[in-house]
Parts: structure tokens; sequence; C-alpha cells
């Protein structure tokens, strides 16, 4: 389909026969006419035969003009319409930021790091990744924080991330109320799309809503949980009276994630390292394939550089045209002076 993108413009291919009915009538004048070229035609008084511009120079500027303002209101092809399918998801990040989460039980590159930094690392190369998905992110501890609502903004919701630290939200862990506020946000999402990934290290010991609770309300909304439970299993610890192996993840509720999940159709997954957390992200990668609304598009062609070009090159005939016509005056004025001598 033929489209103009500013179609009041052709108006002004009228311009040239308004200032032609508009400019005053030119009076006769009695005086002799001389053949352009001779020796007497530049008197004053005196008028020379073909002064006039040639009816073929006057149509060419006239198609030059129109080409011109039809140039000027962009005229374009506009294609059928064609459909883009994305794939997508809609994730909602709800992150463990208590004090508990300073344990170093994960280790990278053979130096030992918080179980935060870990998070960080790994949600890091998860957040960048996700081409066509929305995210979002809550942080918590005693109390839930919004971060970054669900956003296409990856970058953003990325940084927030990073900069995140512990302790921001209290140093209890209300894992219900992250929860509810998880499941707040989403609940005018489409029913498919309502996903919930929640890592934590502890068990809930804060919040006015139970994560029992919680759960009964994702399920009723149709949010699924994934749930994460972070922590080695086994660390060595030094102290005064020597080393001792210990567990770093006593209090991690593995019980209670698992129930989370399995309610809501959703799974529970074990991080006891980095490696085995960023399995657990691919996992979910391939779990959660959500197909979106396709995009829509019409292909658009611009078509203005044809009557550009076109009147380039016709501007280029009439300026040669005019060059020959004032040189071949010229040579026929000094032919007459010379033969006048």
């Amino acid at each position: 389909m033929l489209n103009l993108a500013y179609p009041w413009i052709l108006l002004l291919a009228l311009l040239p026969l308004l200032i032609l009915w508009r400019r005053p009538a030119r009076k006769p004048v009695d005086a002799p006419v001389l053949p352009t070229g001779h020796w007497l035609s530049g008197l004053p008084g005196v008028s020379r035969q073909g002064n006039t511009t040639p009816l073929w120079q006057k149509i060419l500027l006239m198609v030059l003009w129109i080409l011109i303002v039809v140039a000027l209101a962009r005229p374009h092809y506009v294609g059928d319409q064609v459909q883009l399918p994305v794939t997508g998801r809609d994730l909602m990040l709800v992150v463990d930021i208590s004090p508990s989460m300073d344990e170093q039980d994960m280790v990278i590159q053979g130096r030992s790091i918080n179980r935060l930094q870990a998070v960080k690392h790994v949600l890091n190369d998860f957040i960048t990744r996700r081409k066509g998905d929305r995210l979002g992110l809550i942080l918590f501890g005693s109390e839930p924080y919004v971060q970054a609502p669900l956003t296409f903004d990856l970058e953003t919701v990325r940084t927030l991330m990073l900069e995140s630290g512990l302790g921001m939200a209290g140093r209890a862990t209300a894992i219900g109320d992250a929860i509810g506020l998880a499941v707040k946000r989403l609940r005018n999402r489409p029913q498919d799309q309502r996903v919930v990934v929640l890592l934590t290290d502890g068990a809930n010991t804060a919040g006015e809503i139970s994560p029992d609770k919680a759960t009964e309300i994702a399920a009723a909304a149709g949010v699924r949980l994934y749930t994460i439970g972070i922590g080695a299993e086994s660390m060595v610890q030094r102290g005064l009276l020597g080393s001792r192996r210990v567990n770093p993840s006593r209090d991690l509720d593995e019980a209670l994630l698992t129930r989370m999940a399995k309610q809501t159709g959703g799974q529970y997954f074990r991080a006891r390292s980095l490696p085995e957390l960023s399995m657990i992200y691919q996992s979910i990668d391939q779990l959660e394939p959500i197909k979106l609304e396709g995009k829509y598009y019409r292909p658009v062609t611009d078509l203005f550089y044809w009557p550009a070009g076109a009147a380039a090159i016709l501007g280029l005939l009439w300026w040669l045209g005019r060059l020959i016509r004032l040189r071949r005056d010229r040579f026929n004025a000094e032919s007459g002076g010379l033969s006048r001598g």
C-alpha cells in the first residue's frame, strides 16, 4: 500500500500557478525586434528575438518542481502485516539478604565467598541472558522490598541485585511476607506467566504471614513457586580448640521449601555449591518457556529517493540546456560584432 508521510506538502505543487496568477501582466512595448546575437540587440529599446524561455524548459521546470514536492511528501510503501513470534518469561526473583547469607561456604576459583556473593555471581549471568524475558526483584530479610517491578529493563534489575547488601532488609527471615508481596505483584499477569523464584538459606523467623499461608495464596492465584535452598552441607570450622566439621545449613528448612514448591506446581532445588546454583538456574530456563503474544509490524520501504533522483537528473538537464543556450547567445553576439567590424 502506497502512503505519504506528509500528504499536505503536495499543495506546494500549485505554488507556481499561484505565482503566475498573482503576477501582473506585462504591458506591450513598441520596439524593434532583432534576432538574438545581432550586434544591435544590446542597445536600449531594442527587443531580442528568442529572449523568452523555451517551452520545453518551462515544462521541464514544472516537472522538476512536482518531483521535488513529491519527494518532500515522503512516499513509502507499507507491506503486509508480519507477526514476530516472541517467547519469554515473567519471573519474580525473591532473594534472601538476611545476615545469615554472610556465611562463607561457597567457593569460586579456589577462593571462599559468602552466599550472597555467590548468588550475585550466578544471577549476574542469569539476568544478562534473559533476552525477551521480563524480570522483577524482591529483596527480603525481616521485611520484603520491591527493588524492581516486572520490567524488560534487565540492566536495571542486574544493577540493583549487584548493589544489594547484607542486612539491608533486617536481620530476620520473613519468607511468608516475601512470597505474599511477590504474589501481589504478579496477580495482574496472565495466569500461565506467574512464576516466583525464591532463594533463601534459612527458615522463616519473622513476618505477619506464615509461609504455608502464603503458599495457599500463591496456589489460589495460580503462581508457581520455584524454591532454592542455598548453603553447603559440610565445612571445616577453625576454633581455639582446633578444627571441626560443621553443617552450615542446619537452619535451612528444606521440608518447608519442598512443600511450598509442590503445592504450587513448582520445584525445589538444593544449591550446595556455586556450580549447583548455576545448574539450577539453567534448569529453570528449561522449565519455564512461556510463549508471549507476538509483536506485529508492517515492513516499510521508502520511495522518496526515486522522485528525488529524477528531480536531480532533470535539474542537471535544465542547467545544461540553459548553459548551452547562453553560450550560443554569446557566440552569436560575438559573431555579429565581428561581422559589423
